[in-house]
């Protein structure tokens, strides 16, 4: 007589393979009896007036009301603000191989890049002059310098 095609092994692990079937068909069912209590009104969160989440519906009487157009949506525009034209300033450094320097202002100590071209006569360190401010590719620059 022949032996048997299943072994001990290939028995076990279908024992196995159909009590894990079972189970998930148990949890299955007991999932779909706990969800079935459940409705809607239970699943619905609201959110109060300080921006916290509650199940209670938000008071009416609280309600504020917001003109839409007052909102702005974006950065908003900077006012232009009055540069006076001529400044005085004391050139600070400046490269006459390169042709840039800075000019620190005397009234408000901040420096000012200035370039060769926007010169009207040659200056050197330590020069008194006067300058306007004009924008630059990279912030304020110097320009129409001259000699005090």
């Amino acid at each position: 007589m022949g032996r048997s095609n299943e072994t001990f092994s290939k028995k076990e692990k279908e024992k196995k393979k159909i009590q894990k079937r079972k189970e998930k068909t148990a949890k299955k069912e007991s999932r779909k009896e706990s969800a079935g209590g459940s409705s809607l009104d239970d699943m619905i969160a609201y959110v109060d007036e300080n921006g916290m989440l509650t199940d209670t519906p938000p008071d009416p009487t609280k309600k504020k009301k917001i003109n839409a157009n007052t909102i702005e949506i974006g950065v908003p525009k900077r006012e232009d603000i009055y540069i006076d034209p001529v400044h005085e300033g004391k050139v600070a450094f400046f490269n006459d191989e390169k042709g840039y320097g800075f000019i620190k202002d005397l009234t408000s100590q901040e420096s000012y890049f200035v370039h060769i071209n926007n010169t009207t006569e040659p200056i050197v360190e330590n020069d008194k002059v006067s300058f306007e401010i004009e924008s630059g590719p990279k912030g304020l620059v110097a320009v129409k310098v001259k000699k005090l």
